[in-house]
């Protein structure tokens, strides 16, 4: 177990008790993001030079998963911030500067949809747009954001040129009062937005690069910054949602050892929820191992020297979108048992299924394009070039 997953452990007190404030707050609070930056866990996979740990990434998943366990929200938001500092180590030195030289536990959100457009200018651009699901945005110093670089005329090209731009607070407005959901309610994943702020060229990069792997030679030689833009990203997704799956396990398990049906009957000795029970727990404990081992064969892989191919990539973005499905698939079967104080906002079951069925809403959850485009390679076809892998 790697030192901030045990630092985790000795904080889920706190993170668990702040669950529900921070989902009636509609963003984490700040002890639970106080507790978060005591662990180090925004820190396991950002450079050593920054007082990093360049962690083996499932490292970092374990600790992003054990959050969630005991507070969906904060694992969800442990796993999104805590995944930029990969990319940002491979942006510019002076960037990387701006973002951790005082503080290297300076948080960064993101979204990366394009939403923004950028008018280039003498040394940058000028970047108008605004974005929801910014995760976590309230507690963050800086901003990651997607935007497509258009004429003086305000026309996108062919094809669209998407870009990257690294904002600091002071330059982008959060919009208060726009996020209003079913679930995940804590991650506070508010709007932001700005209006012609000027963008220098060194805190911009080319996205279709990024997820290439065309800026590794910034880290050369490092295995962890070899692993992919979509492959890194969408694990953390996917560890955010695991940890949902299992925190809903172990309250499901608390909530069977005092559950008497209205005809009598104890959960404890109930045939049909203790098969039930033995099942979606084994399904959930299958998902994480899924997910573990496919990041650590990539992992293997490039520290031995390979280069990702487009089938392998595929591969993972299936794994990892099948052991999402099956770890919901199985809190699901759970939840349709519990009877009618398993729908009581008093009982945790509930929130952990609303937080299950929102995580599965992220695009790196969207499992039918990922599976006919894996299927398509594996049988010898051309997989739309539009899947995010």
């Amino acid at each position: 177990m790697h030192e901030v997953t045990d630092n985790v452990s000795k904080v889920a007190d706190v993170l668990r008790g702040e669950a529900r404030p921070s989902d009636e707050l509609g963003r984490l609070t700040d002890r639970t993001v106080d507790a978060i930056r005591g662990t180090g866990l925004v820190r396991l996979l950002q450079p050593k030079e920054y007082s990093g740990y360049e962690a083996h990434p499932n490292d970092f998943l374990e600790a992003v998963m054990a959050v969630g366990i005991a507070s969906p929200s904060a694992g969800w938001v442990s796993g999104v911030v805590g995944v930029h500092p990969w990319e940002i180590a491979m942006m510019d030195p002076r960037l990387q500067e701006e973002i951790w030289g005082e503080d290297p536990d300076t948080w960064t959100a993101s979204p990366y949809a394009p939403f923004g457009r950028a008018t280039p200018v003498d040394g940058g651009f000028l970047f108008t747009g605004q974005w929801p699901y910014s995760t976590g945005t309230d507690h963050a110093e800086w901003v990651i954001l997607g935007g497509i670089v258009v004429d003086a005329a305000g026309q996108v090209g062919t094809p669209p040129d998407i870009r990257h731009f690294v904002i600091p607070r002071k330059d982008y407005e959060i919009v208060e009062d726009s996020w209003n959901v079913m679930g995940l309610e804590g991650t506070g994943s508010k709007d932001v937005r700005m209006t012609d702020v000027f963008i220098p060229d060194y805190r911009v990069v080319e996205a279709g690069t990024m997820i290439a792997g065309g800026y590794e030679h910034r880290q050369e030689g490092n295995p962890l910054y070899r692993m992919k833009f979509p492959l890194i990203f969408s694990a953390a997704i996917a560890a955010g949602t695991q940890g949902i799956a299992q925190g809903a396990i172990a309250v499901y398990r608390d909530y069977m050892a005092q559950r008497v049906s209205a005809d009598g009957i104890t959960a404890r000795t109930d045939v049909n929820q203790l098969i039930v029970f033995g099942e979606a727990s084994a399904d959930v404990a299958a998902s994480r191992s899924h997910l573990l081992t496919s990041v650590a064969e990539v992992f293997d892989h490039v520290s031995a020297g390979g280069e990702l191919s487009r089938s392998q990539r595929l591969t993972f973005r299936r794994d990892q979108v099948r052991a999402s499905r099956r770890c919901a698939d199985a809190v699901d079967r759970l939840y349709k048992i519990s009877g009618a104080s398993g729908i009581r906002k008093d009982f945790p079951n509930e929130r952990y299924w609303r937080d299950l069925q929102v995580a599965l809403s992220h695009i790196c959850n969207v499992a039918e394009n990922i599976y006919a485009g894996w299927s398509t390679d594996d049988l010898g076809g051309e997989a739309s070039p539009a899947l995010y892998v």
